[in-house]
């Protein structure tokens, strides 16, 4: 995040002194050290309200002001939500100000008489800080937008995505690594009253469940083998003697750095027909 030489003399400076004198010399330095953008006011009730319309880059604050001194002036100013960071240095001639200045919030000082190559190489400095400023909150703005929009894009993507799954499958489900199930969506287990479980399960789940047993071994097979599967056939026999079958298909998941994850995938109920009470499975 660079800065040029024409973006520090294009900065904007107000000055801000009830002496003329002092105004005009100012405006002479500055000028003649090539800074294009430069204004000022003897009027220090003005200057929350110059401020909050032009939003300058650097404010040169006189502290021996009338009516409001430069403190006053710089309270007014920290109420300003919209310009947190106070880009203000003073103009002392009592070094007693200083340190009560910098602690009210001022970015730097110059003191009286003027010793011009301090005045301004002061400057110089306060505003390379300022103006870096400026464009790190626009970069974090611009990303913390685009971080929206792309969020905003994920969320609509993956709704679409939902919609599509439940309009093409009765189910739509993910595993970890461990081959439990971390999300089943659509009315599927309503529907069926199926357990969520793992899909290959161990011999015991299958007595109770009535999964089909040779149908799951092999289908875990695939799984510990992370193969994809489409369209497997799985079948079972429920408490009330009918066997409802479906297929499944499923995918493996890999996170960044190739290690495995889960699965994904979806399934569809195909027929559902009474059994003997015998039949094998």
């Amino acid at each position: 995040m660079m800065l040029s030489a024409t973006d520090i003399l294009n900065a904007s400076i107000l000055i801000v002194d009830d002496q003329e004198a002092n105004v005009t010399l100012l405006e002479l330095l500055l000028g003649e050290a090539g800074y294009t953008n430069v204004s000022s006011t003897m009027i220090s009730q003005e200057v929350c309200a110059l401020h909050r319309k032009n939003r300058y880059d650097l404010i040169l604050l006189d502290l021996q002001l009338p009516g409001m001194d430069g403190f006053q002036v710089m309270e007014g100013l920290k109420t300003n939500a919209d310009d947190p960071y106070l880009s203000v240095i003073v103009i002392t001639a009592q070094p007693g100000h200083k340190l009560r200045a910098l602690q009210a919030g001022a970015k730097d000082f110059i003191s009286k008489p003027f010793d011009l190559i301090e005045v301004k190489t002061r400057i110089h400095n306060i505003l390379e800080v300022r103006l870096l400023y400026k464009k790190l909150a626009s970069y974090s703005k611009r990303l913390e937008q685009e971080v929206l929009e792309r969020t905003a894009e994920l969320r609509e993507s993956e709704a679409r995505f939902r919609c599509l799954t439940e309009l093409a499958s009765d189910w739509y489900w993910e595993q970890d690594e461990s081959g439990n199930f971390t999300k089943v969506s659509g009315p599927v287990q309503e529907m069926l009253g199926i357990k969520v479980d793992t899909l290959g399960g161990d011999s015991n789940s299958d007595k109770i469940n009535g999964w089909n047993k040779f149908q799951r071994a092999e289908l875990q097979q695939k799984i510990s083998a992370r193969q994809p599967f489409l369209d497997f056939v799985l079948s079972r026999i429920g408490s009330d003697g009918m066997q409802q079958t479906f297929r499944v298909s499923g995918q493996p998941m890999f996170s960044e750095t190739s290690s495995f994850i889960g699965y994904r995938g979806i399934g569809v109920e195909v027929i559902a027909s009474k059994q003997q009470t015998d039949s094998r499975h």
